[in-house]
């Protein structure tokens, strides 16, 4: 059948491309022997994963039929699909595939093996039309061995006399077989020897190559569908050779299959039962709230315990290669305390300790978290957001609060992400969207709420540490509208780019608005409205908006970390604004958007986004508003965005990162209302979804931290200081405030009243956390005043060599 040396032509075959980001399925056996997982699409197998949950090793995997004279069927484009779970909550699958000609139907059931590395498919052929005997089936497989498609060497092999496919790159290796031994088998490369191109020009193969080395490959095998009878498995195995892969194959298929599938549903069952019973099944047949806590587990590595990825998906993968290594299969420390955010709000107290326990291991030295990461903790991106490093010591105290960190004690770990916080905020060089810095409402929520975690510090017997991180807190806090807020009368005085905005402002008849980012020297601006933000991905004459020109709702995040009322006059006129230029209606229900001339989705005509294109609405923003309408107490509208969610999910029922909000293109597979072509499922959205619904029934925001409601809603605390820092360099402060003077190095601060007159030399305080201050006593200072200062540093034996000045006002400037 097959010529040993008989290479495939057509070296290295095609340039490679991930496929389609728009999953239906996630799942992964709930046993850590298993190390493999497995993604679906369109009815067929996508990314399957090994060892690591980033390490992805194929692109997709489908059945091809013929009748060996004039009919091809490709089970991927030529179907119908449908997908059931194998029971709620279980990330184990029955795809129903058939054929739009009315000719056949493929039935599989999907699963990993609990006690291996291998990928199950119990596979039924049923003929519609005719019998077995008038057609031919065959798999074929896609290696991209360790993330990548090129390099990938094939051939065609056996393990103990079973017939195999091999591939490999690198140190992994993995062997495709049959429960009934295949009795055709061909190596080739994409686009010129492939079992497709052969199959498809041929009607059956006709090309048997033994070897398709170091190339973008596909490798086919023929299925002896008269010796099966139509039913069989197929087994997809992983290991660090070619025996080792084998013998997990063969050994998956010498097992009962149903018994397979029975571990597997018993093991995720158990998972399931550690959660509470919070949804309930729909006109799908799927329970969305226990299908969201196995997404969220599906994330999960299994010799990484607690690290989860952000999604089995690469953003518009059928138009990206090599080039995109991480796709979204990377940990964000973010969306990680998200998602186990969601699984404790589910009741997985067990997996959210640890999820802490995988971040206390994974921070680095300075206390921050790299931008993403591999999930061994090796960082991808470099950049620095600060509410990544922020949110870490939330999950630490809702863990404390609600008395489960049991031996865990995460002191280390704040005090770290504590210390890097008031060393390098409140701004961030990133937003959550990962684009701009500046001053982000959304980051100083978060930065604030983690600060006020201080509980630790007292826990520890570090009062002042305590004490520091308290004062800091309530000076950002008072500072949010400083820094973040502009009026209406400010923005008509501006130019000619904002009077769109003027215009909805004024027809809502609101005073101002908090914006979505500001930049870094709006310290040392009279409003925030003085800097422009640069918006990512825009075209090239597009360099940036005015301040006050980009509106987000991230704002919200001030109500939902508890800093300010829902009521509260700013954020309605917020909501205002946010509702008129970034909601959008769609056939499902409302969705946001992140801000206006967000540049990250499709073109308008539904080319996939290559660097620009448009922004389309989050479910995941629809579960953070319907968050702040229960806030506000309008549980109704509240319970109407959880539907929208619900509605806005794919046949599987995953949420999407984003919806398709303009006029439907069926030939790109895009409809109104439902998931665009980015990244499906989105961890982060499962999650806020779980705690929405957990929120509604329990009346009150899950995830609100109790610490900011108190200091900053109930007792009104306001701080005594305006501070004085290099990041932040004041050149006002209101009558009656200390001057807190800021610095990252021991130092004596040189100041004076009187214009050097006279002077005083006054020692920095060091606060462990790696920030040193003085307090200078401008509280008794009036109206027009001026305090000069420069510094001594220890260190460094030098002087600043730089007077820096401060004046006092008894009111703000506008």
């Amino acid at each position: 059948m097959v010529d040993s040396n008989r290479y495939a032509p057509g070296h290295p075959g095609l340039s490679p491309k991930w496929t389609s980001s728009a999953k239906s399925g996630v799942g992964t056996s709930a046993t850590f022997e298993s190390r493999v997982w497995f993604t679906l699409s369109y009815g067929i197998i996508n990314e399957v994963y090994y060892p690591s949950i980033d390490q992805a090793n194929t692109r997709d995997m489908e059945f091809l039929v013929s009748d060996g004279s004039n009919f091809f069927s490709e089970e991927k484009r030529d179907t119908v699909h449908e997908i059931l779970p194998l029971m709620q909550g279980v990330p184990g699958y029955r795809l129903t595939n058939t054929c739009e000609e009315g000719k056949y139907r493929i039935i599989k059931t999907v699963i990993t093996d609990p006690r291996r590395d291998v990928l199950l498919q119990g596979v039924e052929f049923e003929p519609l039309q005719g019998d077995l005997l008038n057609y031919n089936l065959y798999v074929l497989l896609a290696p991209h061995i360790a993330n990548r498609g090129y390099g990938n060497n094939g051939w065609i092999g056996e393990y103990k006399t079973v017939p195999m496919l091999f591939a490999q790159r690198g140190d992994t290796t993995l062997a495709l077989a049959c429960s009934t031994p295949f009795n055709a088998m061909s190596c080739g490369y994409v686009g010129f020897s492939d079992g497709w191109q052969d199959i498809k020009a041929h009607y059956k193969m006709t090309w048997f190559y033994s070897a398709a080395p170091y190339g973008n490959i596909a490798l086919t095998g023929g299925i002896n569908l008269q010796e099966c009878k139509g039913r069989f498995v197929v087994a997809l195995a992983f290991g660090r050779d070619a025996e080792e892969a084998g013998h997990l194959a063969r050994a998956s298929l010498l097992q009962n299959f149903d018994g397979a599938v029975k571990d597997y549903i018993t093991g995720w069952q158990m998972l399931q039962a550690r959660c509470l019973d919070l949804g309930e099944i729909d006109e799908s047949g799927f329970n969305l709230f226990r299908a969201s806590v196995a997404v969220l587990k599906t994330h999960e590595a299994k010799r990484f315990h607690g690290g989860m990825i952000a999604s089995l998906s690469i953003p518009w993968g059928a138009s990206k290669g090599d080039e995109d290594l991480g796709g979204y299969h990377l940990v964000w420390s973010r969306d990680l305390v998200e998602s186990a955010g969601g699984l404790l709000a589910a009741g997985d107290t067990e997996s959210t300790r640890q999820t802490l326990l995988y971040l206390m291991t994974t921070q680095n030295k300075d206390g921050h978290w790299p931008q993403n990461m591999w999930i061994d903790g090796t960082p991808y991106w470099e950049g620095v957001q600060m509410d990544e490093t922020a949110f870490p010591i939330l999950l630490a105290d809702v863990l404390r609060r609600m008395d489960e960190l049991n031996d865990l004690n995460p002191w280390s770990m704040v005090r770290q992400a504590a210390s890097f916080l008031v060393c390098n905020g409140p701004v961030t060089q990133q937003d959550r969207w990962e684009e701009e810095g500046g001053y982000s409402p959304l980051t100083i929520a978060v930065e604030v709420a983690a600060l006020l975690a201080a509980d630790f510090a007292d826990l520890n017997n570090e009062p002042k540490i305590a004490e520091y991180l308290r004062q800091t807190a309530d000076n950002w806090n008072e500072n949010i509208e400083r820094w973040t807020y502009v009026k209406t009368e400010d923005i008509s005085k501006c130019c000619e780019v904002c009077a769109e905005n003027c215009s909805i402002a004024e027809r809502l008849g609101i005073e101002g608005i908090y914006v979505r980012i500001t930049p870094f020297n709006v310290a040392e601006a009279a409003s925030p409205k003085e800097g422009f933000v640069p918006i990512k991905d825009r075209t090239l004459w597009a360099f940036g908006e005015k301040t006050h020109y980009i509106v987000s709702p991230d704002a919200l995040a001030l109500v939902r970390f508890g800093l300010r009322a829902p009521d509260d006059p700013r954020i309605i006129n917020t909501v205002k604004m946010i509702d008129a230029t970034l909601r959008t209606e769609t056939a499902t229900g409302p969705v946001w958007h992140r801000y206006n001339q967000d540049c990250y989705g499709e073109h308008e005509d539904g080319r996939p986004f290559d660097g620009s294109g448009v922004g389309r609405g989050w479910p995941l923003l629809t579960g953070e508003r319907a968050h702040y309408e229960l806030a506000r107490g309008n549980i109704k509208e509240a319970w109407r965005l959880l539907k929208v969610i619900e509605k806005q999910t794919c046949s599987g029922k995953l949420i999407s990162e984003q919806v398709w909000d303009a006029p439907d293109i069926p030939e790109r597979g895009l409809f109104n209302g439902h998931p665009s072509g980015s990244a499906m499922p989105l961890a982060w959205a499962h999650a806020e979804y779980i705690k929405l619904l957990r929120s509604l029934h329990d009346g009150k925001i899950f995830d609100m931290p109790p610490q900011t409601v108190q200091r900053y809603q109930i007792e009104r605390i306001t701080s005594p200081f305006s501070v004085w820092r290099f990041n932040n360099k004041i050149h006002i402060i209101l009558a009656g405030k200390i001057l807190r003077i800021e610095v990252l190095a021991p130092a004596i601060v040189h100041w004076s009243f009187d214009r050097w007159n006279t002077v005083q030399d006054t020692k920095t305080v060091d606060t462990g956390l790696g920030v040193y201050f003085v307090d200078l006593p401008t509280d008794k200072l009036v109206n027009g005043d001026k305090v000069i200062f420069t510094f001594f540093w220890f260190e460094a034996g030098k002087w600043e060599n730089v007077d820096y000045e401060v004046e006092v006002l008894e009111e703000k400037r506008g």
